[in-house]
C-alpha cells in the first residue's frame, strides 16, 4: 500500500511517502524476486472461481490519488509492465468536483484517465476520505455512491474495487460497499492478503519513507511482518476502541433526540 510517491512531498503526506529513486529500487526488486503484480479485481476473481493465479502474485496499490503516482510511479510501472491499482477519493482529485481536501498535490481527471489508458485499475477511496465507520447509513452510502458514479462519468468505467479510507470498516461499512456495486475491498491490517479474508476484508502492508531496502524485501517474502507492525497494530486496536465508543455516543445522542 502507497500513498505518495514524491521528492518533496509536505509534513501532512511525508511519513506515508516514498521517494521517487527508492520506488524505483522497489519495483526492481518485485521483478528481480520473481513477483507478478496483478490488479485487485483480477485477484478478487481468480480466488472467487478457483482459478489459478499467475505465479507469487502481489498488489501495488496507491490510496487517495496523489500527483506523483502519475509523475514518478507511472513511468516505473510501464517499464516493467506492472499491474496496479489506484483507488482515488473523487472529491481530493482536482477538477470539477474537488473539496479543497487533498493532503497535498493532487491527480487531476486528465492524469486519472491517463493511468487508467495505461492498464492501471481505478478503484474507489469515497468521496471526502471520512471515517467511513463514523457516518450514518445515509452519509455512507452518499460517500460511496458518489464516488463511484463520478469515476465512471469520468473513465466510462464502473470501478469494481474499493478501499477503506484509513482502513476502517465494520461489518455495517462491508455491507455498504456491497450494496453500492464494489465487488471487493481492501482494509490495511499490515498483514499479507489471504483468500480466507473475504472479498471485503483483504489486507495490506504499508510502504512508508522509512522503509528500507531491506525492510522492503521482507514484506514481499512475507517474513517478521508481524514483528515489523507491532506498534501499528497497537495503536490500531487502542483507536478501534475509541472510535466504538464515539459510535456509542452518537447513537445515544441521535436516540435523545
Amino acid at each position: 500500500m502507497y500513498h505518495s510517491v514524491a521528492t518533496a512531498p509536505n509534513d501532512a503526506t511525508r511519513d506515508l511517502s516514498v521517494a521517487p529513486e527508492a520506488f524505483v529500487e522497489q519495483m526492481a526488486m518485485v521483478a528481480d524476486l520473481g513477483l507478478t503484480p496483478v490488479g485487485t479485481a483480477e485477484l478478487a476473481a481468480g480466488w472467487r472461481s478457483g482459478r489459478p493465479l499467475p505465479a507469487r502474485p502481489v498488489l501495488v496499490t496507491f490510496d487517495d490519488g496523489y500527483e506523483g503516482v502519475h509523475r514518478h510511479a507511472l513511468p516505473v510501472l510501464a517499464e516493467h509492465g506492472f499491474a496496479a491499482t489506484l483507488f482515488v477519493s473523487t472529491g481530493w482529485i482536482r477538477g470539477a468536483y474537488d473539496t479543497g481536501g487533498g493532503l497535498d498535490t493532487m491527480l487531476d481527471w486528465d492524469q486519472v484517465r491517463d493511468l487508467a489508458g495505461a492498464g492501471v485499475e481505478i478503484g474507489g477511496h469515497s468521496h471526502t476520505h471520512p471515517q467511513l465507520d463514523q457516518l450514518d447509513d445515509d452519509t455512507l452510502r452518499s460517500e460511496l455512491v458518489r464516488c463511484k458514479e463520478l469515476v465512471a462519468d469520468e473513465l466510462g468505467t464502473v470501478p469494481a474495487s474499493f478501499a477503506y479510507p484509513y482502513g476502517y470498516s465494520s461489518r455495517r461499512v462491508r455491507r455498504a460497499v456491497r450494496a453500492a456495486g464494489f465487488t471487493q475491498a481492501l482494509a490495511v491490517g499490515n498483514a499479507l492478503a489471504r483468500r480466507r479474508q473475504g472479498p471485503y476484508a483483504l489486507r495490506r502492508v504499508t510502504v512508508r519513507r522509512g522503509t528500507d531496502a531491506e525492510e522492503f524485501a521482507r514484506l514481499l517474502e512475507g517474513r517478521s511482518i508481524a514483528r515489523t507492525f507491532a506498534r501499528d497494530r497497537a495503536l490500531t486496536k487502542g483507536y478501534a476502541v475509541v472510535r466504538r465508543a464515539r459510535q456509542v455516543r452518537r447513537k445515544a445522542i441521535r436516540c435523545r433526540v
